[in-house]
């Protein structure tokens, strides 16, 4: 009996890691994550930037249909060449997306995008109202998760001399579960500016750890070092620090 129940206790421990990983797990959540970047691709005065991303998920069933509603709010630290630096809020994005029904333990997400200008400096936003399109996919496996999350977004309102945006980015998600609540992850996102052509793909390599709080809250914290290993265009991260904190809040209680 013992020799069947400790396999059984450790892939429950595995499945409370890929709950705690999974963007689409239906629990209130709220992540502190941030960005540092402490050098940038072809920018004059080897600049450092910091961008705080405030996160947020709300799982309803409005119309009979199971939804997560996201948001980010940045805060940012940007280079204002010639004059140093400035920091405030930058653009706020909203995803509404609808979970499919699982194939095969698979899950599937869709839903609108919407960016609002909400940047308190032009540094720290693009000035425009933007709308779009966003997809998640994630398979949790035995050992960890796959994923992924598309989103494309064009704007269509806004400051008239600023420049469009025409972007596409990709997120794979890869992780990996070890013993007591410790994984592997790999998460860094690939950006592709139609509008300007100043494109670039990074790849990360992290490790983090799942806590079990009091009250099923869930607690997630993570560091993940990401290198661009391809860019087309200047100003993009030659290399980043992507850490956070993310917490899981489970319904009704």
């Amino acid at each position: 009996m013992l020799t069947t129940a400790l396999p059984a206790v450790a892939q429950d421990a595995h499945d409370a890691v890929n709950e705690a990983n999974n963007p689409l797990t239906p629990k209130i959540t709220i992540n502190l994550q941030d960005y540092y970047i402490p050098s940038f691709i072809d920018a004059p005065g080897d600049p450092e930037a910091n961008q705080f991303l405030l996160r947020g998920l709300i799982p309803s069933d409005m119309f009979g249909l199971p939804q997560l509603l996201r948001f980010t709010l940045p805060i940012a630290t940007s280079p204002d060449i010639p004059s140093g630096y400035v920091t405030g809020l930058g653009d706020l994005t909203l995803i509404d997306l609808f979970v499919l029904p699982k194939a095969r333990s698979v899950t599937f997400a869709a839903g609108p995008v919407l960016v609002v200008p909400t940047a308190t400096d032009e540094q720290l936003g693009s000035g425009k109202w933007q709308a779009g399109v966003a997809g998640v996919v994630v398979a949790p496996q035995k050992w960890g998760m796959l994923g992924g999350l598309l989103t494309y977004q064009a704007s269509f309102a806004g400051v008239d001399d600023r420049e469009d945006v025409n972007l596409l980015t990709f997120q794979p998600i890869v992780n990996i579960n070890l013993n007591e609540g410790w994984y592997l992850r790999s998460s860094a996102t690939w950006n592709f500016n139609f509008e300007s052509g100043d494109s670039y793909i990074p790849v990360g390599a992290g490790v983090g750890k799942v806590f079990q709080l009091d009250k099923g809250v869930t607690m997630n914290a993570f560091i993940e070092p990401q290198y661009t290993v391809w860019h087309d265009g200047p100003g993009a991260p030659r290399w980043q620090i992507f850490a956070g904190l993310n917490f899981q809040f489970p319904i009704g209680r």
